[in-house]
């Protein structure tokens, strides 16, 4: 069983940053671990997925060149650096995992395929 519970959220302007945390209990080895976002009225989309074995990142068009993945495996966290944020960055923000053999940074998948789930923490961005 594993727990992901997320920090970081709040409120920016256009073009600042923030930093989401995604802190894990229970093993992450040998998995996915991502962040999906949920705007209202929207689905849930997929932004950015990091492998805890290999390191491998894969981000959505939309983040590419504006968000970090990262990981810190001693401390079971994972981070997503959001730089240059837009109005249409808001949204609800979680983190999810799922145990993978291998993965080279493919496309994440659909939200359903994630077996855990953070409560979520909202980010807002102001124009």
């Amino acid at each position: 069983q594993v727990q992901l519970v997320e920090s970081g959220g709040g409120s920016v302007q256009f073009g600042g940053s923030l930093r989401l945390s995604c802190a894990a209990s229970g093993s992450i080895y040998s998995s996915i671990v991502a962040w999906f976002r949920q705007a209202s009225g929207r689905e849930r989309e997929g932004v950015a997925g990091i492998s805890s074995k290999n390191g491998f990142t894969h981000y959505a068009a939309s983040v590419a060149g504006r968000f970090t993945i990262s990981i810190d495996n001693a401390k079971k966290t994972v981070y997503l650096q959001m730089n240059s944020l837009k109005p249409e960055d808001s949204a609800m923000y979680y983190c999810a995992s799922r145990q993978v053999g291998t993965w080279y940074g493919e496309p994440l998948g659909t939200a359903a395929e994630f077996e855990y789930w953070g409560q979520g923490t909202q980010v807002t961005v102001s124009s």
